[in-house]
Order: C-alpha cells, then structure tokens, then sequence
C-alpha cells in the first residue's frame, strides 16, 4: 500500500465525492462524503478486512472533488457510478425485474404481466410490483376468466375461441358499450388496489349457479379462485390503514456483509418483499442510497419510502424528490423492525455460505494470478457466437468480476452479413468490442477468456495486436464432448489446473455463461418469426427501419419480390443490395 500521508493532508474538510485509482490509472471506487479528508483518512489509518481490504491494497492513487453540499456530492457520485460502474461499488447480484399487472388504457383494454414498466411512455394502469411472478399470472389469469377483457394484442376480423367461451365479448367484430368496458374496469381496478368485495361476490354468484345446473367441476375451480384470493388477501394482511402505498427498507450489517430488506405495502397490504446480501465497505448510509439507485433504475419509484431512524432520510428524501417517513413508534416502527427481523434472518442463513464463497472466489483468483503471472486480477470478459441458418451470426460478450457475474456490462453484437465462419466472427466482435474501449477510454479487463483453444487464443492475440493493446488471454478447450477438457494461455502453454479445483469450476461457469447467453441471444431472435430474425440481426436494421419494413411489405416472400429501388427508399443502396444477396442465399 502507498503512502499518502503528504497528499491526505492536503484534503479539504468540505463535502465531494471521491474516487480510487489502481496502477492503470483505472476508477475502480467511487464516494461521497460530508468531510473529504475524514472519509479518506479512515482507509488508510484503521485495520480493514474482506471487500474494505482489498479495496485498499488495490488503490495506486485518489482523486477528489469539491462541492457546496452532500446532495451534490452524491449526486456527482452517482453520475460517476454510472460512467465508470467501478468494480467496487455496490453490484446488484439479483438483476431480475419485478413483474407488474397492467391494464391498458386502450378502447379495448387488455389485463397482463409486463416487466420493463420504465420503458413505457402510455399512460396504462400498473400495479405491483410482485416479487412472485407466478402469484402476478395466477391474478391476471384468474381475472381474465372472471372478466370478458380483450385477449389479442391486435383485433382479428373475426370470432375466436375467448369469444365461444365467454371470457370474450368479441370486440373485433361486436359493438360493445363504453359504459359495459368503463364498469368492468373500474371493478378490476377496485380489486387490484385491495378491495376484493365485488369479485368474491361475483364468483360465489357463479359457483352457486354451477351448483344448481349440477356443473360440479365449475363450481369447484371456482371454489379454488375464492380459496386463492382468501389466502393471498390474508397473508397480505399487515393491519394498516387502507390507504398507505410505500415500500419500506431497513437492514442489517454484519462484519463486511449487508442485508438489505424492501417491504412493497400497497393499500395497506404487504405485496411482497425483496431482500438481499451484498459485500459491504462499511460505509452503510451510502452504500443503501446507492444500491436503491440501481434498484430502483429497473422498476417505478415509490411515492413515499419508510426507513429507519439511523439511515439519512433528508438525503434519500431530497435525491429521490419522494417524501421519506421515519416512524418512532406504532404499527410502522414495528413493522421497520420486522423488516430489520427479516434482513438478520437471512444473514444468518447466508453468512457462512457467503463467507465460503467468498473465500474459494479469491483463493481461485490467487491460483489463477501465480499461473498467469499477473497481479491484481478481477474482470474477465469472455466471448461467444451463434449463427442463424447456418450462415447469419450473433455474437455475445459476457463479464465477470472476482468470478461473479455483472450482467449490467454483458453485450449483444449483430455481426456483419459479409462472416461465414465462426473465426471471423470473433475476430468482428473482438475488434469491435476493443476498439471502443480504446476510443472511448473503457475500463478494459484483467484477461480474456476465449471459449475454445487455440484457433480461438491466436485470434484474441492477433485482434489485441493490431490494435495495440496487451490484455492477457486464456483458452478452455473442449473435448469430444463439448465439455471443457484443459486451459491455455496466450502462449499456448498448458496450464496446470486440476479438474476437480475451484479455479476449474469456476472458469468452466464463465464458458458455460457465455454459451448460454450467446445461444439465449440467437433463440429469442428466432422465436420472433423468420422476418422478424432477419431483420432483427441485420446490422444497419434498427427498430425503425425494421417498423417501416415489416408496415411495408409484411413477409420475406414479399421483400424477396421487391426490388432494389423500392428497399433503397427505406435501407439506402448499399444495406439494401446486401439484404437482397442474404435473402437469396438462405431461401
């Protein structure tokens, strides 16, 4: 560790945000503090121990800056997180989105699950989120059945099955009064914020009826719904006022390790809870705001947020603009308490399994840094490609840090129309991928991981080469069955790593990974439909031109049949004579 006596002295007492430097000059942390020179000092004068630890054997040098207040420094803070997404700053290991229940704002309005709700620009209604997405289906489905809502994306021009069973009143082809549409939202929208009064009354309207014609297996399914809303209503139960809508947080810290709780209350009913364990520096009120910025980045922030009285409400309250609630006593201070119950029991379940974890990650990064001779190794990033018909290829780039996953940083690259071989392809997407980090001044990784031997490693070499940038590289080669058999590095040198150790284990799950997300990534494009795969890996071919394409001509068959000059209108010359030559090789 260096020495920053002389320089730390030189820090001011006033609030700003603060980054840490490694060797290559690379943000590897970013801070925020009311008194600069205290925040800092405490790294380097106190014993330290887990993340804190090697946070601080890693550091080269610090830079700071100065501001007027602690809201401006984090918010500098936060906007250099989202730059640099340094190593050491919080990384969010559950990357899943919370599904909600939309309705539609439509003529014809639509009930379903969606994810994604920040990308919507409608004006639907949204309700969530909920933590469990089957208890989010089972809802909407059981709504769908109780309410004839339209069940189509697009209207069809004529009747279908939903129509003939009653769980559709046929919009596209039936006149259907505003007044019935306005009536069946309002009672769904009723039972959605809590009140479940006209729906139960409903099915037991329906059961009775079931019974009475002697429709045994009706009124049993319906018998189930009533059982399922009963026992979701009770165990939402907290005994609040009907009106409270707020998420609630609290936590538990626990030698390097925080737990993290989040109460979803809505009409005074507990939706759902999210809870999770990250590795911690100690640094407890900033390291919460920042981890609720990502977590709220993926999903709709709450109107008002309830917290306990030892976390900087003023500070959330004025980042977020939301109203922060600190209960001091009542039936919210207990349930602050029983969120914080909740985050020491899952530490307690957690913490020797994340301790353990911990332990082989870095005994695995250890191994690997004295074989490779390199020092202070934590980003790998590794490469893979599929293809579509045998010729089309996508590629994909995964990234890990410490051996875990950061799927913020994971890539999807359309490959050009021109590659018919899998060489070619990495080499598109190695240079590509390079090549940015170099103009763009990229925090570029500690190695390379190629998912193949040696074709695969003289191809990273060569691309690094050309564009004169030095990243070591491994290779994990396969054997007959496709099954990772041996590794190399960049000199094509066996490395002597057992098959039943850690080190293996984990290299082997970032192959593995990157496979997955690749061929996941070919999948989805398939599933769409032939045309919308061509055009979706197209490079050159974004949503609108693909929109202007898929309005104008509708099929393959009919972009086959179109000429230069009517596809030159919407693709310019040279994309549309390439489109042409691809469509005719694979017909």
């Amino acid at each position: 560790m260096k020495d920053f006596k002389e320089k730390l002295s030189l820090v001011p007492t006033k609030p700003g945000s603060y980054q840490m430097k490694n060797k290559d000059g690379v943000i590897i942390y970013v801070g925020k503090a009311k008194n600069l020179q205290r925040r800092l000092r405490s790294y380097f004068t106190r014993t330290v121990t887990g993340k804190t630890k090697m946070l601080v054997d890693d550091i080269d040098d610090f830079e700071y800056i100065v501001t007027s207040s602690e809201l401006e420094s984090l918010i500098l803070e936060i906007t250099l997180i989202k730059k640099y997404d340094p190593k050491y700053n919080i990384l969010l290991t559950d990357d899943k989105t919370y599904p909600y229940i939309e309705l539609t704002n439509d003529k014809y309005p639509i009930l379903k699950v969606v994810r994604n709700v920040k990308r919507k620009k409608n004006k639907n209604y949204l309700y969530g989120p909920y933590p469990n997405v089957g208890a989010a289906r089972k809802t909407v489905n059981m709504i769908n059945r109780i309410y004839p809502l339209r069940k189509c994306d697009k209207l069809k021009k004529e009747l279908c099955l939903y129509y003939h069973i009653n769980e559709c009143l046929g919009y596209c082809c039936k006149n259907i009064e505003k007044e019935t549409i306005d009536n069946m939202k309002k009672e769904i929208i009723s039972f959605l914020k809590g009140d479940s009064k006209i729906i139960v009354s409903k099915i037991e309207k329906e059961m009775t009826r079931a019974s009475n014609n002697l429709n045994y297996e009706r009124a049993l399914e319906l018998k189930n719904m009533l059982d399922d809303i009963n026992i979701t209503l009770r165990k939402q139960q907290i005994d609040l006022n009907d009106n409270y809508n707020f998420d609630l947080i609290n936590y538990y810290y626990d030698n390097n390790y925080l737990a993290i709780e989040i109460f979803f209350i809505r009409k005074g009913l507990l939706f759902g809870r999210h809870n999770e364990i990250v590795s911690s520096l100690g640094d407890i009120n900033n390291e919460i705001i920042e981890y609720l910025v990502k977590f709220y980045d993926k999903g709709i922030l709450p109107k008002e947020i309830v917290i306990s009285d030892d976390l900087d409400g003023k500070l959330i309250s004025d980042f977020f603009d939301i109203k922060v609630t600190v209960p001091k006593k009542g039936k919210l201070k207990r349930l602050v308490d029983l969120a914080r119950d909740n985050a020491k029991e899952q530490m307690d379940l957690e913490k020797e399994t994340l301790k353990r974890d911990d332990n082989e990650r870095i005994g695995a990064l250890k191994e690997l840094e004295q074989l490779l001779g390199i020092k202070d190794l934590h980003r790998m990033e590794s490469f893979d490609n599929s293809h579509l018909f045998g010729t089309f290829y996508v590629g994909g780039m995964v990234v890990f840090d410490d051996f875990l996953p950061n799927k913020n940083l994971y890539r999807k690259y359309k490959i050009s129309l021109d590659v018919k071989d899998d060489l070619s392809a990495m080499k598109e997407v190695l240079y590509r991928r390079y090549f940015k980090t170099i103009m763009n001044e990229l925090y570029k990784p500690d190695l390379i991981v190629m998912d193949g031997g040696e074709l695969q490693v003289k191809v990273a070499k060569e691309i690094l080469d050309d564009l004169n940038l030095y990243i070591p590289i491994i290779g994990l080669v396969k054997d007959d069955k496709h099954r990772t058999s041996y590794i190399i590095n960049d000199k094509l040198e066996i490395l002597d790593v057992k098959r039943d150790s850690k080190l293996f284990l984990f290299l082997t799950r970032i192959q593995d990974e990157v496979h997955r997300y690749a061929i996941t990534y070919h999948r989805n494009i398939k599933s769409k439909g032939a045309l919308s795969s061509v055009l979706d890996v197209v490079p050159g071919i974004g949503e609108v031109r693909r929109k202007e394409l898929l309005k104008k001509f509708g099929s393959l068959k009919r972009i086959r049949e179109a000429n230069i000059d009517e596809l030159e209108k919407i693709l310019g010359k040279d994309l549309s004579i390439k489109l042409k030559d691809y469509l005719n090789e694979i017909e």
